[in-house]
């Protein structure tokens, strides 16, 4: 039987770098949603279908298929067989996932293909509403938080190590308004699902964070 952890919480917990971490070091699955909404960016491209179209996008739909596999402990996206993981960051294809991925019918496609992913694999996925809508029935919920003071610094150190100019206070209110936005959003808005654990990071380093997460899942 299939494993499956579900990570979600606010913007810049740090969910994505603990749920990568994890999955390495269990052997899991990363799904990696942002790329799974490129890889049917490829596919409606291939179709020469208009990012504007949505009832073609929504006929077309039906006939992606997408795996996440791992050669070598690198992250692989196979679109109806094809490898297109050398695709994904394309600009065009950037651009064509943004302008579909605001659709119903890509959106519900999309979790259909997670669920699919967590019934024959193990795996470990990461945003706002994996554990109350993707995957309910997920083994291991985790509602992964930290302040608004501490994921401000953390991104603040992260602009200024780049040698970017940062504002630690205009990044603190971009975080809070965000923040107010994912819970109050109409569809799936950001919550703790009941039976997930809270983990506030605020004073965790990242080996501490990943270490607190495996011990989540051995206790189930």
């Amino acid at each position: 039987m299939s494993y499956a952890i579900a990570i979600d919480g606010p913007a810049g917990a740090g969910k994505s770098t603990i749920a990568k971490r994890v999955a390495k070091e269990l052997g899991f699955i990363y799904v990696d949603t942002g790329a799974m909404y490129r890889a049917m960016a490829i596919y409606f491209m291939g179709k020469s279908i208009a990012p504007s179209d949505e009832a073609a996008i929504e006929n077309a739909v039906d006939g992606v298929d997408i795996r996440i596999e791992y050669e070598d402990g690198v992250q692989q996206v196979i679109l109806n067989g094809e490898n297109v993981t050398s695709k994904l960051r394309d600009e065009a294809v950037g651009r064509m996932a943004s302008a579909t991925s605001k659709y119903a019918c890509v959106r519900t496609k999309l979790l259909e293909l997670q669920r699919g992913l967590a019934k024959t694999s193990d795996v470990i996925m990461d945003g706002r509403d994996i554990g109350t809508t993707v995957l309910p029935d997920a083994q291991t919920k985790i509602y992964l938080t930290a302040s608004a003071d501490a994921r401000a610094k953390r991104r603040y150190d992260e602009l200024v190590l780049k040698g970017e100019k940062a504002d630690f206070e205009e990044i603190k209110a971009d975080i809070e308004k965000r923040d107010y936005q994912d819970m109050n959003r109409e569809i799936s808005p950001l919550k703790q699902a009941d039976d997930a654990a809270l983990l506030d990071t605020s004073d965790m380093n990242i080996d501490e964070v990943v270490e607190a997460v495996k011990k989540l899942v051995r206790v189930i």
